[in-house]
């Protein structure tokens, strides 16, 4: 009986040892399910404010040098989806961006973060624009834990070689999705 107990203690130390691990987690204040015109990008027909949510993060696996943020639509009618948001080389020490912080004019991202260039040609955030009509659009937003302080790339570089560059360097990654469509008037 003492050794079924012993065995029994084992597995319940094992098990929270395994599963009662803290898991790489990302959030918002700011998004529900649904992005706002709060969020909406202001042009190519759109008229929203176009101010980046709050995000934060926590519990980020041992070894993390940085972080990197993106904002990715594979709705979007291209043929290769529409990124939206691009940020990199963002500290280890950090934990949260602010709202507003896709906004390089503010420059609230932490020193030595790189916004770089979106689908739209600018650089920073570009709030969601699904063309009028197209239905629900999701916008799936993602932090990275990355095994590198510095990817070695700049704001000019193109979404698809930052995407490259973070698949190779990631150890763990966090997303929440969040939808959006514009009614036909």
């Amino acid at each position: 009986m003492i050794k079924l107990f012993q065995i029994l203690a084992v597995l319940i130390a094992l098990s929270t040892s395994t599963f009662g691990q803290n898991t790489f987690t990302l959030s918002s204040n700011d998004l529900g399910g649904q992005a706002t015109v709060k969020e909406e990008f202001n042009g190519f027909g759109c008229v929203g404010k176009n101010q980046s949510p709050q995000l934060s993060w926590e519990n980020a696996p041992e070894g993390t040098k940085s972080f990197a943020i993106t904002m990715y639509d594979p709705d979007a009618p291209t043929g290769s989806g529409w990124w939206h948001w691009i940020v990199f080389d963002i500290p280890s020490s950090t934990n949260e961006l602010v709202s507003s912080a896709g906004n390089t004019e503010l420059n609230l991202t932490p020193e030595g973060a790189i916004q770089s260039i979106t689908d739209y040609g600018a650089y920073g955030y570009g709030g969601p624009c699904p063309p009028e009509g197209h239905g629900l659009h999701q916008y799936i937003i993602t932090v990275y834990a990355l095994k590198t302080d510095k990817l070695g790339l700049n704001k000019n570089t193109n979404p698809a070689v930052v995407g490259y560059y973070l698949w190779n360097n990631t150890l763990a990654k966090s997303s929440i999705v969040s939808y959006y469509q514009r009614s036909k008037e």
